[in-house]
């Protein structure tokens, strides 16, 4: 895709949603890490359901010790891979204590040497909770960028790698969210709303759902 079409893309996609945000609920870097840790395979709005039962009662790396794995999983039993997911929980919230004071680093080498966090995580912490221009590259961007022509790539870290070569410095710090929720509610896995597509005329794929 031409530049001028990368920042024409982008320009749309941010008067559409100038503000835009992860779905996720969360008020501090610990309990978007958690929430984002329960994600994989799961939707945000069964992780939603569970976070809102389990944050007022645990939301800090000591409460969720405290709670214990096996009283977390009664939270998060809705979620898949749930008993996975308490026993990443309950050792991420152990090695946040003992090496980082009981905060979330703001370093990704400290933040993929947690259980459970891998790079596209890590990726959305630095992103969404401290406003680093970093690109998480799930599902819903891994398709949009290849569909569209904006960062084709084989795996999702050669769509990341390229994404952060053709995404402009003004954008950067939103393009995650702007590409995630357009893969999410328009440019869907089955069938892409393409009629409805506000970059419907710069995009690169050749079997547009028709009017």
């Amino acid at each position: 895709m031409k530049r001028a079409d990368v920042v024409e893309l982008f320009t749309r996609l941010r008067e559409l949603n100038p503000r835009p945000t992860t779905e996720l609920d969360y008020t501090t870097p610990f309990e978007l890490l958690v929430a984002v840790v329960l994600s994989a395979q799961a939707t945000d709005v069964g992780v939603n359901k569970a976070t809102r039962r389990l944050y007022p009662v645990a939301n800090t790396p000591e409460a969720i010790l405290a709670l214990g794995e096996d009283k977390l999983k009664t939270f998060i039993s809705t979620i898949g891979l749930f008993n996975a997911k308490a026993k990443n929980v309950v050792a991420l919230c152990r090695i946040l204590i003992e090496q980082h004071g009981g905060e979330v680093p703001r370093d990704r080498a400290a933040l993929e040497a947690l259980p459970g966090v891998g790079r596209k995580t890590a990726n959305v912490v630095l992103n969404t909770a401290f406003g680093e221009p970093t690109i998480a590259v799930d599902t819903h961007i891994f398709r949009v960028s290849n569909r569209t022509g904006l960062a084709p790539g084989k795996d999702v870290r050669a769509v990341e790698d390229k994404l952060e070569k053709v995404v402009p410095a003004e954008f950067k710090l939103d393009a995650h969210h702007w590409l995630i929720l357009h893969g999410r509610y328009v440019c869907k896995a089955r069938k892409p709303d393409c009629p409805d597509c506000v970059i419907r005329d710069l995009c690169r794929f050749k079997d547009k759902t028709p009017a």
